[in-house]
């Protein structure tokens, strides 16, 4: 059973970008840049059946491209933090794309989605670290903001099954409308 999920991928000056805001912390396993990535919605362990089925509700999806941007750094976990991320800035078109997929999710069979859609890029998890340390780190960058970006594609993505944090694979792609143009510019640059 593949482990599935669609997501919006980040340009590589973005990913670089990123990937220098690493410092050493205790506890903490830097995410690698081509394993950064938006979560749109996570399908989780899936038959092959309802994969197929999740691909052909996930290809009637037809948005128009928009511009996203990152927005702020935080952490998951509260006093036991347990991941560091870079926001999203708020967009009604990313709002509206979840929801679609939200919605191709549904119609192939896959219960709903118990988290709320809150939109960023994971840079490290965490284990046993000090939430004084990532607060501290957090401070320091707080003030992250990445130049705006065209989202041209969205992507369903595979992962290994009990393995968070990649190696990701790329299973299929959904393009666009509007920003062709762009697409292969930005494919030629992931």
């Amino acid at each position: 059973m593949p482990r599935l999920f669609t997501a919006i991928e980040l340009p590589d000056d973005i990913r670089e970008e990123l990937y220098t805001l690493r410092v050493p912390l205790p506890g903490v396993r830097w995410m690698l840049p081509e394993s950064y990535h938006i979560t749109l919605r996570f399908g989780g362990d899936i038959d092959n059946a309802q994969a197929r089925e999740f691909i052909a509700n996930l290809s009637l999806i037809e948005p128009d491209g928009f511009e996203l941007r990152l927005s702020g750094l935080g952490a998951f976990g509260g006093d036991d933090p347990r991941a560091i991320y870079a926001a999203v800035a708020p967009s009604q078109q990313l709002e509206d794309l979840a929801r679609a997929h939200e919605k191709a999710a549904r119609n192939a069979g896959l219960g709903p989605d118990t988290r709320a859609f809150k939109p960023h890029v994971t840079l490290a998890r965490l284990k046993h670290s000090s939430a004084t340390e990532v607060a501290t780190f957090l401070t320091r960058y707080s003030g992250y903001r990445s130049e705006p970006f065209y989202v041209t594609r969205t992507v369903l993505m595979s992962s290994r099954p009990g393995v968070g944090g990649g190696p990701y694979g790329i299973e299929d792609s959904f393009p666009m409308r509007g920003l062709g143009f762009l697409a292969d510019d930005n494919e030629a640059s992931w």
